[in-house]
C-alpha cells in the first residue's frame, strides 16, 4: 500500500506542472531553463547513483528527454494545459509506429484499432477552436509544440527501453542529464532576453518545479516502482493527464472545450485500453518524469 500510495503522490506532483508553468511571469525559455537547473542539482543529490555511469546511450535518451520537457513548458505557456497534456499523451501513437522500426517489436492487428483510437483523439483536441487568452496566449502554436513533445516522449521511450535491453545505463541516469541539457540548451536564449529575471513569486514557483513536481515526485516514483508491478504503475501514472487540466481551470480559470474534453477522453481511454490490454511497449511504458 505505501508503495502505490507513492506512485500516486509521485503522479499529483507531476500533475501540478502545468497550473505552475502558467503561475509565473518568466518565459517559456526561463521556466525550463531555471527548473531543470533546480531538478538536475536536487536530483543528483537525493539520487546518487545517478551520478555514475553516463554514456553515449545514457545521453541520447537525455536528449529526447530534455527536448521533451522544454517542448512541454514552452507549449504549456502557449495553450491550455489540457490541450498541452491530452497532445502530449498521444505518444503511445507514435510507440506503435516506432516500435516495429526502432525496436524491431512487431505489429499486432489490434494495434492498428489503438492506433485508430489515439489519431481520433487528437483530431477532437485539434477541432477546438483556438482562441488566445492570457494564459494560452498562441494556442495554435502551443498545440504543435505539444503534439512534437509527444513524439519526443516517444523516441525517449524508445530509448529506455534499448538502455534495458543492452545494459547502458538507467533512466534515472537519462533524467539528471535530460534536466542538465535542458539548463545548458536554454540558458544562452534566457540571457539573450534581457535582463528580467521574475519576482519573488516567480522563483518560489520554479523552486516548486524544479525540487518537488519533478526532483522529489521522482525520488517517490523510484522508491515506488521498486514493489509496484510496471503495468500497474502505469495505471496509476494515469492520474496525473487526469489531474493536470483540472488544476488549470480551479487555478487559472482554464475551461477545455468540448471537443479538447472529447478527444482527452478518447485518448486516455485507449492509453488506458492499451494498458490493459498487455500490448508490451505500452504495458513497459517509464512512468512520466517530463511534466
Amino acid at each position: 500500500m505505501k508503495a502505490r500510495i507513492q506512485i500516486l503522490l509521485a503522479a499529483t506532483l507531476f500533475s501540478t506542472g502545468g497550473a505552475a508553468v502558467k503561475m509565473t511571469s518568466l518565459s517559456g525559455w526561463q521556466v525550463a531553463a531555471f527548473r531543470s537547473g533546480v531538478a538536475a542539482l536536487v536530483m543528483a543529490l537525493l539520487l546518487p547513483e545517478t551520478r555514475k555511469r553516463w554514456n553515449r546511450g545514457t545521453l541520447l535518451v537525455a536528449a529526447a528527454y530534455a527536448a521533451t520537457l522544454t517542448l512541454f513548458v514552452l507549449a504549456n505557456k502557449l495553450t491550455t494545459s489540457a490541450n498541452a497534456t491530452f497532445l502530449q499523451s498521444t505518444s503511445p501513437l507514435y510507440l506503435l509506429i516506432l516500435g516495429p522500426w526502432l525496436l524491431k517489436e512487431p505489429l499486432k492487428r489490434t494495434d492498428l484499432l489503438w492506433m485508430g483510437l489515439l489519431a481520433g483523439g487528437l483530431i477532437l483536441v485539434l477541432q477546438e477552436e483556438a482562441v488566445a487568452s492570457a494564459s494560452a496566449t498562441d494556442p495554435v502554436t502551443g498545440n504543435i509544440l505539444a503534439i512534437a513533445s509527444g513524439l519526443t516522449y516517444a523516441l525517449m521511450i524508445c530509448g529506455l527501453r534499448w538502455l534495458s535491453r543492452h545494459g547502458g545505463g538507467s533512466g534515472l541516469n537519462a533524467a539528471v542529464a535530460g534536466n542538465l541539457m535542458v539548463f545548458l540548451v536554454c540558458m544562452p536564449k534566457v540571457l539573450g532576453e534581457g535582463d528580467s529575471l521574475g519576482t519573488p513569486r516567480d522563483w518560489a514557483v520554479i523552486a516548486w518545479l524544479g525540487v518537488i513536481q519533478i526532483a522529489l515526485a521522482y525520488y517517490l516514483l523510484t522508491r515506488g516502482v521498486e514493489h509496484v508491478p510496471a503495468l500497474e504503475t502505469s495505471l496509476l501514472i494515469l492520474m496525473e493527464p487526469a489531474l493536470n487540466p483540472i488544476w488549470s481551470m480551479l487555478i487559472h480559470g482554464e475551461k477545455p472545450g468540448a471537443f479538447a474534453l472529447a478527444g482527452g477522453v478518447v485518448i486516455l481511454g485507449a492509453t488506458f485500453a492499451i494498458l490493459l490490454s498487455g500490448r508490451e511497449p505500452a504495458a513497459s511504458l517509464p512512468p512520466k518524469i517530463l511534466d
